[in-house]
């Protein structure tokens, strides 16, 4: 069943795509949730997954194709993208929804933590002096490459924190989980 369809348009100017996400949400206004930190770095450990997948390939592809370092840090930013949303709707899905409610799941539950991961692990891969050029048979690439996932993990979990005790973040996808 989509929600989508099944969604009346709220008069107090929640459009019918909000409701979708935050079925909860009365008169435009977010459910607030207790946020804990076990909460948080679940959240944050399930985007750095669909991260890491597009982040690592995307340094891998880009180092062995020879591209310039903006191509590889922007190819890694592109799949990690894809991927991190298609982890998530993978989990909507399941739910039973469409794939259209489950892209702007994913798209609210994911878009700020995917946005501040990769503006971290990729600044922290162009920081270290040549981990960027270092070629994937080298120990610096990967030694880099995993500290950027764990400073991205360190950094996001407590903007995840706040986002979800404000029902915004990872809070929308949550009740999806629970209804498989």
């Amino acid at each position: 069943m989509d929600l989508h369809n099944h969604q009346q348009h709220d008069p107090a100017g929640v459009s019918p795509a909000v409701a979708a996400v935050q079925p909860h949400a009365h008169h435009g206004q977010r459910e607030k949730t207790t946020a804990t930190w076990a909460m948080a770095a679940a959240a944050t450990l399930h985007c750095l997954t669909g991260c890491a997948i597009g982040e690592v390939l995307g340094m891998v592809i880009g180092t062995s194709l020879g591209l310039h370092n903006a191509a590889t840090v922007v190819l890694s930013i592109a799949l990690a993208f894809v991927f991190g949303y298609g982890l998530t709707m993978r989990g909507v899905l399941r739910a039973g929804v469409g794939v259209r409610t489950a892209l702007k799941v994913a798209l609210a539950a994911d878009t700020i933590s995917i946005a501040v991961m990769e503006l971290l692990d990729n600044a922290f891969m162009v920081a270290v002096p040549g981990a960027m050029d270092a070629g994937l048979t080298s120990l610096l690439f990967w030694t880099a490459l995993a500290a950027s996932l764990l400073v991205a993990f360190l950094l996001t979990t407590p903007i995840n924190r706040w986002l979800i005790s404000r029902g915004k973040g990872h809070a929308v996808v949550h009740h999806y989980h629970h209804a498989h």
